[in-house]
């Protein structure tokens, strides 16, 4: 059978608007983006370890007669001052998200430069901290599940703090790409973690030993 050829102003007409994806973005939000299924597979991958570290927590203390092991609890002042300055946190980085999304240039490189300010003041607290532990690393198993429960949460505190000074420099820099936007929401994400996750790190470091 003979297939019939179609007529040239239909095929162009296909060829112009069916086929044409030139004006569609490279770049999507949430879902659509690989950058956030990365995100979310990473923070799961912590979380775990977050949570096998507070079940090591408890199981330790309840293999120990006293708790905590060789040293007093650790002072509530840093770690409170820091648990207050991360919730604060969550304003700016809430609205760079927004920002991000609606590509609002101006507010976005606001909240990014307000989320590195916040980022250095919370490391610097969190060095006072590790400081007011009362306990050393090496001291007994429970300044070890002490001190890694911080390093851990430092850690990610630290990095992403670090990749918000860099995309804020980026945010700066022209031409600017468009996926840009989607890095900072993505940042954005990563640092709404990081603020969920001190939480209950918090409450076992500082009233695990009280209570």
């Amino acid at each position: 059978m003979r297939r019939e050829a179609m007529p040239a102003s239909v095929s162009a007409v296909q060829r112009g608007n069916t086929l044409d994806v030139s004006n569609l973005p490279s770049y999507g939000f949430g879902t659509r983006s690989l950058m956030w299924w990365g995100t979310v597979g990473m923070c799961a991958i912590e979380g775990m370890a977050f949570g096998f570290m507070i079940l090591i927590y408890f199981y330790l203390r309840s293999l120990s007669d006293t708790w905590p092991a060789g040293g007093a609890a650790p002072d509530l002042l840093w770690g409170t001052v820091n648990l207050g300055l991360i919730l604060a946190s969550a304003i700016p980085n809430y609205f760079a998200d927004r920002a991000a999304i609606d590509q609002d240039l101006p507010k976005v490189r606001m909240m990014l430069v307000l989320g590195v300010l916040f980022g250095l003041a919370l490391c610097g607290v969190r060095w006072l901290e590790f400081t007011a532990l009362n306990v050393r690393w090496d001291d007994s198993a429970y300044g070890s599940v002490v001190w890694m429960l911080l390093g851990l949460h430092t850690f990610n505190l630290v990095t992403d703090v670090v990749d918000t000074m860099v995309l804020t420099a980026v945010m700066f820099k022209q031409p600017l790409e468009g996926k840009r936007y989607v890095d900072v929401a993505e940042n954005a994400g990563y640092w709404t973690f990081i603020v969920v996750t001190w939480i209950p790190i918090y409450a076992v470091v500082y009233f695990g030993a009280r209570f």
